[in-house]
């Protein structure tokens, strides 16, 4: 018992100790995250992108816009995700032209939420929901954060049986990578949406999860 307890406060960092939420915005170089997804392999384009109309499957985890039992409505040209999800927690895509799509960008492919203005529209490009599926429940994640001018975004997390873990926002919005720590380690995480109201949309990069090996 003793040895967990231990092991478990080597793996939190401080900030998440102390920040009293279910789960707590962190440094994403305090987390041992062996896997990592990248969209570099997709079909990719410039401008709008490439337009995936459905979910996207990838080893690890599953990408679309939010989960069944949730709502999408508008807010002005973003999209916001309201409701419970259903159990077990299952992935949605968005309308056609209202889903995802992957953007050759800075050298790398990006993923992109389309919003209601709808693709290949620029009003629309980076303002819809981003939802991902993980394979197994995680304790931990990462990922970049792309295209951000100094809006804001808010993460929810959601268990297997589809109920709320808890909801981080970031804000201001930029150009750089996120980490998410559940509080005391626990690994119930199924999945997460990611909405934001930035001024010029939002996309994200290299998503980053998994435990470390157990080397005992």
């Amino acid at each position: 018992m003793f040895r967990a307890l231990a092991l478990t406060c080597l793996l939190c960092p401080a900030a998440a100790l102390a920040c009293g939420a279910p789960v707590c915005l962190v440094d994403p170089e305090s987390l041992t995250l062996p896997r990592v997804i990248t969209f570099d392999d997709l079909r990719s384009g410039a401008g709008p992108g490439h337009l995936f109309d459905d979910i996207i499957p990838l080893p690890g985890a599953t990408f679309g816009e939010r989960f069944a039992g949730q709502e999408l409505r508008p807010e002005g040209t973003h999209d916001a995700v309201t409701g419970e999800a259903a159990a077990p927690l299952t992935m949605l895509p968005g309308a056609a032209g209202e889903n995802l799509s992957v953007v050759h960008f800075g050298g790398n492919s990006v993923l992109n939420g389309y919003g209601v203005a709808g693709y290949p529209r620029r009003d629309g490009q980076g303002e819809g929901a981003i939802a991902v599926l993980f394979d197994e429940d995680q304790s931990a994640l990462a990922f970049d954060l792309r295209g951000g001018e100094a809006g804001e975004a808010l993460v929810t997390f959601h268990a297997r049986n589809g109920a709320l873990i808890g909801a981080v926002p970031v804000s201001p919005t930029g150009e750089f990578a996120v980490g998410f720590l559940r509080t005391g380690g626990i690994g119930d995480i199924a999945g997460f949406v990611l909405t934001n109201r930035d001024p010029q949309g939002m996309a994200i990069d290299t998503l980053r999860f998994g435990k470390p090996p157990d080397l005992s």
